[in-house]
């Protein structure tokens, strides 16, 4: 947990800003240089956000590094980019009960003026520790019922749509959202709808990011980009099948699942994508894939999910190899700027978060983001989410478009109406 940064990045139509002042040339050398003003050692016995950048990468940022069309409606018009520069953080380890107070200092350059400031800071921090809140008891609940930008007609003719490109050549993959949008209720806690999300639909790269009215809530289960150290990892979800509360049916689902052609291949083709992108930055021969199209069980749907590693070239940091891989190749398709350009012409509206990234860049070089998938943006009364799935030659339309429903179903499930309590 962060707050209270003591600098903030943005980017808003590919201008870079800092503080609210714009910064020349590319926003992701811009970022670089930032970061390059708070060198850290890093230390081995804390867990591994030490301090540094933390917030989200919109996947709109792609026009940043190729030439693509703009999505004909632009969405809730975020930023295509916030990042807080945050001196203190706050690591709590579930499983053995601990907890930790890092603070750097920064963004003091003088050493001695430094170690005050993170003296004074990290003792502010440990005092609002003891001070919790009263649990919340807030409502989750919509002002209306929930409008797709697709109709289950449109969707499956978009999927047929995709299959006839990749019959012709065109690609051999994509993956093609649906965009759920409500009006939330006046008395909408987004906090609280975090914390059932979070009961609900529990993931391993979850995410809660609240920016005033703006807020971002993750259920995210697939890691994009890991860096520690020099080593690499990027674990791509592609195959997935809804979950049944029959323990048998359940049973038999995975392993439809985990035999389907169809799936694995799909999940072969995103790995030999982000295996090529991963090359641009790693040391020759260091590319490996350790899992591949292996079973993940969530709480309501079953996935394949690889692992491929590499080790980045000396020349490379965090932020190039973020933007190598950006976005991840398992929400755009193949190959990868073609795929992008049909998304843009298939969905119309702006992405903005959605298949992104949402994470961590440390002070330290350290790095961890998520796909930003089962993501919730709420801005001025509005809710959006999406759902979609990587199309081939071998999908089944009408399949696809229940792929969709089973991956939102969660969220839904979350924003059904209520009050509830936290602990």
């Amino acid at each position: 947990m962060a707050c209270d940064p003591f600098s903030t990045y943005t980017v808003a139509n590919g201008q870079a800003s800092c503080g609210g002042e714009p910064l020349e040339g590319d926003p992701w050398r811009a970022l670089r240089t930032l970061l390059a003003a708070y060198p850290q050692e890093h230390r081995p016995d804390l867990p591994p956000f030490q301090g540094g950048a933390a917030g989200f990468f919109a996947y709109d940022l792609n026009r940043t590094l190729e030439r693509l069309p703009p999505p004909a409606i632009a969405g809730q018009g975020l930023p295509q980019s916030i990042l807080h520069f945050y001196d203190v953080v706050i690591t709590y380890d579930h499983r053995d009960n601990k907890c930790w107070i890092v603070s750097t200092g920064w963004p003091e350059q003088n050493p001695a003026r430094r170690g005050e400031r993170a003296r004074r800071r990290a003792d502010e921090f440990a005092a609002l520790l003891v001070r919790p809140e009263s649990p919340r008891n807030g409502s989750c609940n919509t002002a209306g019922g929930w409008h797709s930008n697709f109709t289950s007609e449109r969707y499956i003719e978009a999927v047929q749509r995709v299959i006839d490109l990749i019959l012709a050549g065109d690609i051999f993959q994509a993956n093609i959202a649906q965009r759920f949008s409500a009006k939330l209720a006046s008395w909408f806690d987004p906090l609280a709808f975090y914390c059932r999300l979070r009961s609900l639909n529990p993931a391993p790269f979850a995410a809660l990011l609240l920016y005033g009215k703006l807020t971002i809530a993750s259920s995210s289960p697939e890691r994009f980009l890991k860096l520690d150290g020099r080593q690499v990892e990027t674990r791509p979800i592609k195959g997935t099948i809804a979950r049944s509360v029959d323990p048998m049916e359940d049973q038999r689902r995975a392993e439809f699942l985990f035999a389907s052609e169809k799936d694995r291949a799909e999940n072969i083709m995103i790995v030999d994508l982000l295996r090529n992108d991963l090359s641009r930055v790693c040391a020759a021969h260091s590319v490996e894939v350790p899992a591949l199209c292996d079973l993940e069980s969530y709480a309501s749907v079953h996935h394949l999910v690889s692992v491929i590693t590499g080790k980045l070239a000396g020349e490379h940091d965090a932020v190039t190899l973020l933007r190598a891989c950006f976005p991840g190749g398992s929400v755009t398709g193949a190959p990868k700027v073609r795929s992008m350009e049909i998304i843009a012409e298939i969905e119309r509206v702006a992405r903005e978060a959605y298949c992104g990234a949402i994470g961590f860049i440390g002070f330290n070089g350290c790095m961890d983001t998520n796909v930003a998938i089962r993501t919730v943006t709420i801005d001025d009364g509005l809710a959006v989410f999406h759902a979609g799935g990587g199309i081939t030659a071998m999908s089944e339309p009408a399949a696809e478009y229940e792929e969709t429903l089973a991956k939102a179903q969660r969220i839904f499930d979350a924003f059904r109406a209520g009050n509830y309590g936290t602990s």
